[in-house]
C-alpha cells in the first residue's frame, strides 16, 4: 500500500499592506522592545548616579573622621586631595555614562515615534488619541521629553534640570573643591578660595561644552523618514 505523501508546507504570503493584521503584531513587538531599551537606559542612569552620590558622601564622611584625628596640615590635605581626585574621576565617568544612556533613550524615543506613525498609517482613526509624538523629526521627538527647544539656550537650560545635569553640577563642585585643596597645599587660604571657584567654573564649562557639542552630533545620526507637516524633509543622516 502506498504511503501518503506529506502535505506541502504552507508558505505565508509576504506582507504588502499596512492593514495586514501581522503588521500591527510586528510593530507592537518592536514597540515593546524599545520600551524595554528605555527602561534599561533609565535604570542604568539612576543606578550609576546613585552609586556616585553614595561614594561621594561616604568619602566626605571619611574625611570628616580623618580631620578629627589629624591636624589640618599638608598631611590631611594630601589625603583629601587623593580622595577628591578619585571622586572627581568617578564623577566624570558617571556623567559621561549617563550621557550615553540618554543617547540610548533618545534613539528609543525616535524609534517609537516612527512606530506610532506606522500605527496612524495602518489605522488613521487612532491618531487623535495619541499624545506622544507620531513623527520622527527631532523637534517632534523632543516634545516627548517636555523639552522647550531642540537646540540653543532652551535645550541647555532644560539639560540642567535632568539627572545628568545634576551630576554634572556636582562633578563641577568636586573639581572646584579639589582645585581649592591643591591650592591650599601651596598657597594662602584667600587665594585658594578663588582658585577653587575658578576650578568649579572651568570644570562646568568644559562639561557643558562637551555635552552641548555632542547633542547635535547624535541627533544628526537619526534618519528622519516621517517629519511633521511643515517640516522640510532632511537628507538621510543629516
Amino acid at each position: 500500500m502506498a504511503q501518503p505523501q506529506p502535505a506541502a508546507p504552507t508558505v505565508a504570503e509576504p506582507i504588502t499592506d499596512l492593514t495586514d493584521q501581522r503588521v500591527i503584531q510586528i510593530l507592537s513587538t518592536e514597540h515593546w522592545s524599545q520600551l524595554s531599551a528605555r527602561s534599561l537606559a533609565y535604570n542604568e542612569a539612576f543606578t550609576r548616579g546613585g552609586m556616585f552620590l553614595t561614594f561621594l558622601s561616604t568619602s566626605f564622611v571619611a574625611l570628616a573622621f580623618l580631620a578629627q584625628g589629624m591636624t589640618f596640615g599638608n598631611q590631611f590635605l594630601t589625603v583629601a586631595a587623593i580622595v577628591l581626585a578619585f571622586d572627581f574621576v568617578i564623577g566624570l565617568t558617571t556623567y559621561f555614562r549617563i550621557s550615553g544612556a540618554n543617547v540610548d533613550d533618545l534613539r528609543a524615543m525616535h524609534a517609537m515615534a516612527r512606530i506610532r506613525h506606522g500605527y496612524t498609517q495602518a489605522a488613521p482613526i487612532v491618531e487623535t488619541y495619541f499624545t506622544a509624538p507620531t513623527y520622527d523629526d527631532i523637534p517632534s521627538v523632543l516634545l516627548g521629553y517636555g523639552s522647550p527647544a531642540s537646540s540653543g539656550l532652551g535645550l541647555f537650560l532644560y539639560g540642567l534640570t535632568t539627572s545628568g545635569g545634576m551630576i554634572g553640577l556636582i562633578v563641577a563642585m568636586v573639581g572646584g573643591v579639589l582645585a581649592g585643596v591643591l591650592a591650599l597645599m601651596v598657597g594662602p587660604a584667600e587665594l585658594a578660595v578663588w582658585i577653587g571657584l575658578a576650578g568649579a567654573v572651568v570644570t562646568f564649562v568644559i562639561i557643558a561644552w562637551l555635552s552641548v557639542g555632542s547633542v547635535p552630533r547624535h541627533q544628526a545620526g537619526l534618519t528622519v523618514l516621517f517629519p511633521a507637516p511643515g517640516k522640510e524633509t532632511p537628507t538621510p543622516n543629516g
